[in-house]
């Protein structure tokens, strides 16, 4: 899977998929990233305000650092990262080697129903791709 140029038909269902997977599940923001820490797209309930492009920048930072530690017990890649804290929690997911998927929800919501959510959400963002 290759993101490439994403058009404006690809970006609208893109976030039709995460606001019905993800928003409508109780997710606080989901963002897209490239591994540069670029926004490819970003959907939120508008309940909590967050800087994303300081979080994007971040969170590439973040997953970047946890690749390399993975290499180093021996690992080819750590493939979703996950963050608790009392209140808040960030699931990091990689929808292919380019396209890292974040997801912020508060403790609401099950890790592993979010999860099982993520899985199908980069599934049909891989059909998307093949599709185009």
């Amino acid at each position: 899977m290759n993101y490439g140029i994403v058009s404006q038909d690809q970006l609208e269902k893109i976030d039709a998929i995460l606001t019905e997977k993800l928003i409508k599940l109780g997710v606080d923001c989901v963002i897209i990233i490239d591994m540069a820490g670029n926004i490819i797209t970003t959907k939120d309930s508008k309940k909590h305000k967050y800087d994303i492009y300081s979080f994007a920048a971040l969170a590439a930072g973040n997953f970047a650092t946890v690749d390399a530690m993975a290499k180093l017990v021996g690992e080819r890649e750590f493939s979703l990262l996950f963050h608790k804290g009392q209140e808040s929690n960030i699931h990091f997911s990689k929808i292919d080697n380019d396209l890292l998927l974040i997801s912020m929800f508060g403790k609401d919501i099950s890790l592993g129903f979010l999860r099982l959510n993520v899985v199908d959400v980069i599934e049909q963002i891989g059909q998307l791709w093949k599709d185009s």
